[in-house]
């Protein structure tokens, strides 16, 4: 049975997720204000931080950064793509 809420980043109700996606309470906040389609954005766009800044996960600091970014998209005023940056429309992801 899916769970409705009402998804901030989407300003809509939507199909929740089916458990937080992160410990702690910025997971909880996740759970309960963002939809599991909003969630999927984050995830493609981080993957596109990650590969363009070259990040490493086990770089605090580069761990810090996708938290930061992660709360603007999901919460803020949305998280910039990187200067000059252009989609792969060969990509089939």
């Amino acid at each position: 049975m899916s769970r409705l809420i009402h998804c901030v980043k989407l300003d809509k109700e939507a199909e929740g997720l089916e458990q937080p996606p992160l410990p702690g309470e910025i997971g909880v906040r996740i759970y309960e204000h963002i939809s599991s389609q909003a969630w999927e954005m984050w995830l493609t766009h981080q993957t596109m931080l990650i590969n363009e800044y070259r990040l490493s996960l086990i770089d605090p600091k580069s761990r810090t950064f996708l938290l930061k970014e992660m709360e603007k998209f999901l919460f803020g005023g949305g998280s910039e793509k990187p200067a000059g940056y252009v989609p792969n429309e060969s990509s089939s992801s």
